[in-house]
C-alpha cells in the first residue's frame, strides 16, 4: 500500500513551547493507527496540526503528496469531549450535517442527496430517533456517537478521533470500534490517540509511541518494549495484555506479579 499522509521532521508548539520536535511518520492508506504516550506527550497536538487548527513550525505534513491544506474533506477531525460547548443551541441533524459542508457551496441549502447521507450516518450509529434533540441534552454515549455520525456523513479519506473512548459507556466504546473495524472496507485510514495501551495493543494494526518526539511507530509488539516503554513512560504504571507493568526510569520494566485492578498510564 502507499502512503496515504507523510509527517517530515514535524515541530509544533504553543507559544515559545515546542509541545511536538522533529516528528517523521507515515501511514499506510486504510491503516488503523492508535497514537498513544503520557499525558502531554502530543497526541492532540499532533491532531490539532493535522486539521490546521495549530500552526507549525518547522517539517511539514503531506495529504496525497499534497502539503496541508489538501483538500476540505480529506480529514475528519473528532475532538475531546470537554472541547465541545454543548450548551450551543444545535440539534443532532444540525451537527451531523456539518459534515457535508465541503461538499457544497457556501450558504447553500442541504441537497436530496446531503440529506440521505445525513440520515444514513445518523442511521448507522443507531441515533436517527434524536435527530430533533439539543445536543446538550444528550448522554456522553449519545453525543460522540453524533460526532461519528457527523464525521460519517463528511466521507473523509482520514479519520482522527482525540481520545474517543473517556467518559462513554462499553456499548458506544464496542459500537465505535465495530465502527472503526467496518471502515476497512472503504479504505478510510484511522488515527486515535488513547491512554489505554492495553487497547491499542489488541484491537488496532500499528501504534505510535510519542513523547513529545517520535519514540516508536510500528506493530504493536515492536513498539511495546521495555526500552520505549521506560523512554516514554518512565517512573510510570501502564497496563498491556491485561498485567500492570511499573516502567523504572534507570532499571527497565518489570511485571508487578500481584493481581490487582487495571489502571491507565496517566
Amino acid at each position: 500500500m502507499t502512503d496515504l499522509f507523510e509527517i517530515n521532521d514535524l515541530s509544533v508548539g504553543y507559544g515559545s513551547r515546542l509541545a511536538l520536535e522533529h516528528v517523521t511518520l507515515s501511514v499506510a492508506h486504510g491503516a488503523q493507527v492508535a497514537v498513544v504516550g503520557p499525558n502531554g506527550a502530543g497526541k492532540s497536538t499532533l491532531f490539532r496540526a493535522m486539521v490546521g487548527l495549530l500552526p507549525i513550525r518547522g517539517g511539514e505534513i503531506l495529504i496525497h503528496g499534497q502539503a496541508l491544506p489538501a483538500g476540505g474533506n480529506v480529514i475528519a477531525y473528532i475532538p475531546q469531549r470537554e472541547e465541545v460547548d454543548w450548551r450551543f443551541p444545535v440539534t443532532v441533524f444540525d451537527v451531523v450535517s456539518m459534515g457535508r459542508h465541503g461538499w457544497r457551496r457556501r450558504l447553500r441549502p442541504l441537497s436530496r442527496s446531503d440529506r440521505q447521507v445525513v440520515l444514513d450516518s445518523l442511521e448507522r450509529m443507531g441515533i436517527a430517533g434524536l435527530s430533533q434533540r439539543p445536543i446538550g441534552q444528550l448522554s456522553g454515549g449519545q453525543q460522540q456517537r453524533v460526532f461519528l455520525a457527523r464525521a460519517l456523513a463528511q466521507e473523509p479519506h482520514i479519520l482522527l478521533l482525540d481520545e474517543p473512548f473517556t467518559g462513554v459507556d462499553v456499548a458506544t466504546r464496542e459500537m465505535t470500534l465495530d465502527l472503526l473495524g467496518g471502515l476497512r472496507s472503504l479504505s478510510v485510514t484511522v488515527l486515535i490517540s488513547t491512554h489505554d495501551l492495553d487497547l491499542a495493543a489488541s484491537r488496532f494494526d500499528e501504534v505510535v509511541l510519542l513523547n513529545r518526539r517520535l519514540i516508536s511507530a510500528g506493530l504493536p509488539s515492536e513498539v511495546f518494549t521495555a526500552d520505549h516503554l521506560r523512554e516514554a513512560f518512565g517512573g510510570q504504571m501502564v497496563v498491556i495484555e491485561g498485567k500492570s507493568i511499573v516502567v523504572d526510569q534507570c532499571c527497565g520494566g518489570h511485571e508487578d506479579l500481584a493481581p490487582g485492578p487495571e489502571r491507565r498510564d496517566s
